[in-house]
């Protein structure tokens, strides 16, 4: 299951309509406010700052995935799709490491990932009085630079000089009522180490995906490089001998993507309404392409099954969300939420004259989202043209015309600090397909017809006289952009070369990036900035009736949550937190998705087949904590986390600690993979210190 793309299980900051705290086992803390007293009372431990600050230069981003370095010599452990980019990037016609794995048994072996960046947290610092400042008074457009002014700013100063090897970025907490700068060491030359074959981390395919009981090995390692040489680490986590017992607390530390929990009730009905209903109508489209289109043959259908793999698991969860939104019992719960927060601000003269016109500010923004959104997704997003061909022509034109501009004034995504990303993707040797580049632009052009319908003046101008078909052909075909030195030379070179280029995708990109431009500026002043400011001022009130003893929303940020191993009842039945071995063997039918790889079928003998293989914990995460680490209080690895159970669907805008699960692999069932199936003796001494 890919955590990444999927909104899993997530932290509810409240769980009574009262709005107070709750201290169950929920929430994704912040590493500078960690809930000491709740672990102190709940599981008797109470870290200790040197503890802390050791997990948090442990824990690493793996850029939309979370991993942890498990050696000194820069060892990263993360789940097996959260490289599966990189195993596709490598493979060929000729060698397939999706379907065959990857082992390197000498360091000489490894190979490097083509797009891949490890970034490890350094420090965390509160900006929130200066980006207030900045923006005091502000509204709209003025908001909205100056807001994106003062961020390029300080994550520039924060960078300095050391691009290669420092990352910075401004992070919004509590929907802009903190602001906190994040500084990170960057390891951008990260090879690839291990990897089992496909059939090991997705055994049981989409039937057990978000299920419990679960057989998966979705593991992998990586190695950060500097100077040419295995990084050398001082903050590692070693591997747990004994693993995670019942009970027994466990913390998850990783990068949740993003959470809904802390939206007013006009964003969610928005959520529900228009984003959603969008995302599976054209998802659900889109997979049926994609599953004929690898039905062609062993090539398209290696090529093809990254794209689909991550479609068909973000369309289980957007349903699940959807129908999160459709329950009246939660959205009364939100209702109750939110008018006791307005109750509040409505007896305090100070708060009222400053806040309670924010709600109403929002849900016009909303109205306004309504207006434009099919334009918006179509023209800004690049919806109408999904290929890697068209974001990297828009990378390229926008950036020789932003990055003459002064820092403060670019779009944010050109900001310096955010360069070095931004050649990362440019000049990656990442092969291109054409053939299904092509398949991909033609559906997402006839998908714009449609939307916005035959005779509308942007899709006159894309389409012509041509056929959705005929375009993706003509620009594709004629296109030089798949090759990483043509466009190395275009983003070295003169500007004058980009704008004047006969190139399609960029003639594409310069002669629609007006439109794009103006709708992007629609969208930011009078939706996006509309609901930040609003936001704040919500936030305020938030803080002024509880501080901060809850959490943020999700942000893409190291966060750690907390929990123990612990299974659920089931329709009255209870779920054992853990599977073995002999399960995956017993589960097994020689057919997919429910087909055990050669190699454990010929170890059978020599396994452990009583060894724990997956567990459960109630730990609280969402898409982007794939590769998290548990571990207990120690500090050592007893887990490696990859999934949810069915229940998280709807986590997005709350967490129940009764049924809602996270699902990992035990440390104990990668040792004894490790050992007994793939013979990585290497690898194994390595995690153990030897």
């Amino acid at each position: 299951m890919n955590l990444r793309a999927a909104f899993l299980i997530v932290i509810s900051a409240y769980v009574s309509t009262s709005n107070a705290p709750a201290f169950a086992d929920e929430g994704m803390w912040t590493f500078d406010n960690l809930p000491r007293q709740a672990l102190q009372a709940k599981f008797a431990f109470a870290p200790d700052q040197a503890w802390v600050d050791h997990v948090m230069r442990a824990s690493v981003n793996l850029g939309g995935c979370s991993a942890s370095m498990v050696s000194a010599q820069g060892l990263v452990l993360t789940n097996h799709h959260c490289v599966a980019g990189c195993l596709q990037q490598l493979s060929s016609a000729g060698k397939n490491y999706l379907q065959d794995g990857f082992l390197a048994r000498k360091r000489e072996e490894e190979m490097q990932c083509p797009a891949t960046e490890v970034s490890r947290l350094e420090q965390i610092t509160d900006l929130t009085r200066e980006m207030n400042a900045a923006t005091k008074g502000l509204t709209g457009e003025a908001y909205k630079n100056a807001q994106n002014a003062m961020s390029a700013k300080l994550a520039a100063d924060c960078v300095g000089g050391k691009k290669e090897t420092v990352r910075c970025s401004v992070v919004t907490l509590y929907q802009g009522g903190q602001y906190h700068l994040y500084r990170y060491h960057r390891f951008s030359d990260v090879r690839l180490v291990w990897a089992p074959e496909d059939a090991a981390p997705n055994f049981g395919g989409d039937p057990d995906n978000f299920n419990f009981p679960r057989f998966g090995l979705d593991a992998a390692m990586l190695r950060a490089y500097e100077n040419g040489k295995p990084a050398v680490v001082k903050h590692y986590f070693p591997f747990s001998a004994n693993g995670a017992k019942s009970d027994e607390l466990v913390f998850i530390t990783g990068n949740p993507g993003s959470t809904s929990r802390l939206l007013t009730i006009s964003q969610l009905e928005t959520l529900r309404d228009i984003r959603l209903i969008n995302r599976m109508r054209r998802g659900y489209e889109l997979r049926g392409a994609l599953t004929q289109y690898r039905k062609l043959g062993a090539e398209q259908a290696r090529v093809a099954y990254n794209d689909l793999f991550f479609l068909e698991n973000g369309l289980k969860v957007f349903s699940g969300e959807f129908s999160a939104l459709q329950s009246n019992d939660l959205m009364a719960r939100k209702r109750a939420e939110e008018a006791s927060l307005k109750a509040f601000v409505a007896n305090n003269p100070e708060l009222k004259a400053e806040v309670s016109g924010a709600w109403d500010a929002i849900a016009r923004a909303q109205a306004v989202y309504r207006e434009i959104a099919s334009e918006y997704d179509a023209i800004e997003t690049g919806r109408a043209f999904s290929t890697r061909y068209f974001g990297l022509a828009r990378a390229l034109v926008r950036g020789s015309i932003e990055t003459t501009k002064p820092n403060g004034d670019r779009l944010p995504e050109f900001a310096s600090a955010r360069l070095p990303l931004v050649e990362r993707q440019l000049f990656s040797p990442a092969p291109i397909y054409p053939e299904f580049e092509k398949l991909k632009l033609e559906f997402s052009l006839t998908k714009l017809r449609e939307s916005l319908g035959t005779d509308d003046p942007f899709v006159v101008q894309i389409l012509g006289k041509e056929s959705p078909e005929q375009v993706a052909k003509r620009v594709i075909d004629g296109t030089k952009l798949g090759d990483p030195a043509f466009r190395k030379a275009l983003w070295q070179g003169d500007r004058a070369v980009i704008e004047k280029s006969d190139d399609p995708f960029l003639k594409l990109v310069r002669d629609i990036d007006d439109q794009a431009r103006a709708i992007r500026k629609r969208h930011e002043n009078e939706v996006s900035a509309v609901e930040q400011k609003n936001a704040e001022l919500i936030a305020k009130a938030r803080f002024a009736q509880l501080g901060t003893k809850v959490y943020p929303d999700a942000t893409g940020t190291l966060r750690m949550s907390f929990g123990a191993v612990q299974g659920w009842m089931e329709r009255g039945k209870p779920v054992a937190p853990f599977t073995d071995f002999a399960g995956a063997f017993n589960r097994n039918t020689g057919a997919e998705p429910y087909a055990l790889p050669p190699s454990w079928l010929t170890s059978k003998d020599r396994i452990n087949l009583a060894q724990n293989y997956n567990f459960v914990t109630s730990n609280d995460i969402i898409g982007g904590n794939s590769g998290s680490p548990m571990i207990n209080r120690n500090a050592e690895i007893v887990g490696l986390a990859f999934d949810g159970n069915v229940h998280s669907h709807g986590g997005s805008f709350w967490f129940d600690a009764m049924v809602n699960r996270t699902i990992g692999v035990t440390s104990g069932g990668i040792q004894e993979a490790l050992k007994n199936i793939y013979g990585a003796t290497e690898l194994l001494a390595e995690i153990n210190g030897k």
